[in-house]
């Protein structure tokens, strides 16, 4: 049996598996196959794959296109059953990949004679951009082309298919004990993925279900305690086992990031606020770490910060943890979404804004300090949410004058995400969906996000990686302008701005040497100064405009010696490591 995967990418509050970044579904898919049909043959395709098929790279599929009989196309036309995974819940700015949306592979797929089944969280909608609400459209457009919409889980709707079809139901869920063998047969598709093996990042699930949740219900917005509404655990030898198979296969990058809160791992239930598990949490990484002793990156996602400020002592033990088995430049992402305390209790959100302070200025004593990827150990970031119910003018300036008392105190804030509120079908949004804001304070949201930008991101990126900072590992991604974009491979990583076109795929040391608004600009390093073009070299501490035609004169320089008898020798210190000839 031919199966085609074919992933459109998934982007939800709890889970991303956006290139880089390779997401649980469709290693879960792939191992609930290889399981049930040890003979079959399991074809990894992306999106990307499909549209420079059908229509060109980043091109939009037409009816008059002639499409290119490629390899793509001959596992479609062969396949008895294509799988396609897409769902996106919480849309942002994308660097080298755009998620789809069943519009989109509906063009692509339609006239193959295979069984279609749709998975993920594509089965409640996706979301275009923020601000919008998510209708049955794309629900009915799904049953028109797919022979199977599964609700439930994705995995194990294709075992149940594969063994015994008839009994196969797309509103089951599995447990963490059939998982296992999922997850671990399922990491050899990572083989497949286009990054494979020294650019990818592969999302390891933990938890499923919100805490919180259950006990005073979830966010008015989000989907997460729609789809699941009990809290499990995975245990912690299912996740080593799992991130040894993916570690033997090759893969250096995790993202500990399939969980709504990684400081509730195990948690005990208690309310509004469960009280942390450390020990649970330090098992967890110590095993993990265990079987990658030459992990390059493993990072986490979420945390609660009302969990964080609630429970210093807890929750100081579990940060240090964080850094003691982890990788520098590790971000753990707060949602505090509004610091309107009228907002919070409408939406019934996570935190207060002083309990997101607390938590806050906890991880900035922690992890602050810098490490040897240029990046410090571990930060927050800061969720906001723009348009919810119960908003007014001061919600908006609330919100503003929360984060400016961050700036004000000192602390470091790594990335602060601002989002319109998307209203997904289910959740308690739903049927308060009239009183979303989005629309009526669209002047307000332009102005508090264009204030936020410039007053509060644009010092904040400077205190968290000065000018002069050297950021190791930085990934080429995209060419634009000229400019050539990458980042590190890591949780929210910063995307860097160099002005030249470099070589796509590789990894560069990085100086920085200005700031945007939420990026940076740097240059690659060591600077061949014999070479190089003018631009970069008038980047260089010291340098400047007015040196660089010196520079141009002289060269080439036989030596580093050489070179700075032409730039002045007081240069060097400045310069000591950053150059070559």
């Amino acid at each position: 049996m031919i199966v085609a995967i074919v992933d459109g990418y998934t982007d939800e509050p709890a889970g991303l598996g956006v290139p880089p970044y390779l997401g649980i579904y469709p290693r879960y898919a792939y191992g609930a196959i290889k399981k049930a049909q040890k003979g079959a043959r399991i074809f990894y395709i992306t999106i990307d794959d499909l549209r420079a098929t059908f229509v060109g790279e980043r091109g939009i599929a037409t009816k008059n296109k002639t499409p290119n009989f490629s390899k793509t196309q001959k596992i479609l036309e062969k396949a008895g059953l294509i799988v396609y995974i897409g769902g996106l819940h919480t849309p942002g700015k994308y660097l080298s990949a755009v998620p789809s949306q069943v519009e989109e592979i509906a063009k692509f797929i339609k006239n193959y004679k295979a069984e279609k089944v749709l998975g993920g969280p594509a089965f409640m909608g996706s979301a275009h951009m923020g601000g919008t609400k998510v209708t049955s459209k794309e629900l009915r457009m799904a049953h028109s082309v797919f022979d199977y919409v599964v609700y439930g889980d994705l995995e194990a709707f294709l075992f149940d298919y594969l063994t015994n079809p008839r009994d196969a139901d797309p509103l089951r869920f599995r447990s963490y004990t059939e998982l296992r063998d999922y997850a671990v047969l399922g990491a050899e598709v990572v083989r497949q993925f286009p990054g494979y093996p020294n650019k990818v990042i592969v999302e390891i699930e933990t938890q499923r279900g919100c805490p919180k949740a259950m006990g005073i219900g979830g966010c008015s917005f989000c989907t997460e305690p729609v789809r699941y509404r009990t809290v499990e655990d995975r245990e912690v030898e299912d996740v080593v086992v799992e991130v040894k198979a993916l570690y033997d296969l090759g893969v250096r990058h995790f993202r500990v990031g399939r969980q709504s809160c990684i400081f509730s791992y195990r948690s005990t239930p208690n309310g509004r606020v469960p009280i942390p598990n450390p020990e649970a949490v330090e098992r967890l990484f110590r095993g993990i770490r265990s079987v990658t002793p030459d992990v390059k990156t493993l990072h986490v996602d979420n945390a609660n910060p009302a969990v964080i400020a609630n429970y210093p002592e807890e929750s100081t033990t579990i940060a240090k943890t964080l850094i003691k088995y982890g990788t520098p430049g590790n971000v753990v992402a707060f949602g505090l979404e509004s610091a309107d305390p009228k907002v919070a209790k409408l939406n019934n959100l996570n935190a207060t804004a002083e309990e997101t302070y607390e938590a806050v200025k906890i991880l900035n004593e922690i992890g602050g300090r810098r490490g040897p990827n240029g990046m410090p150990w571990l930060l927050p970031g800061i969720n906001i949410i723009f348009g919810l119910p119960g908003e007014t003018k001061k919600s908006y300036e609330a919100t503003f004058q929360f984060l400016k008392r961050l700036l004000d105190d000192g602390l470091m804030v790594r990335r602060i995400n601002i989002r319109q509120v998307v209203v997904f079908p289910g959740t308690p949004l739903w049927n308060m969906r009239n009183k979303v804001k989005t629309e009526k304070h669209k002047r307000l949201i332009h102005h508090y996000k264009y204030k936020i930008r410039h007053e509060i991101d644009l010092p904040m990126l400077k205190r968290v990686v000065p000018t002069g900072t050297i950021l190791r590992e930085v990934l080429a991604e995209v060419h634009e302008n000229g400019l050539t974009f990458g980042r590190q491979l890591g949780s929210y990583p910063l995307i860097v701005g160099v002005p030249k076109k470099m070589e796509l795929g590789r990894f560069y040391d990085i100086l920085i040497v200005d700031h945007g608004f939420r990026s940076i600009t740097g240059i690659p390093i060591p600077v061949n100064v014999n070479t190089e073009n003018p631009k970069i070299l008038e980047m260089l501490p010291a340098i400047g405009k007015k040196t660089v035609p010196k520079i141009l004169y002289h060269r080439p320089f036989s030596s580093e010696d050489d070179f700075f008898k032409v730039v002045g020798e007081e240069k060097r210190k400045l310069l000591r490591g950053l150059i070559t000839s």
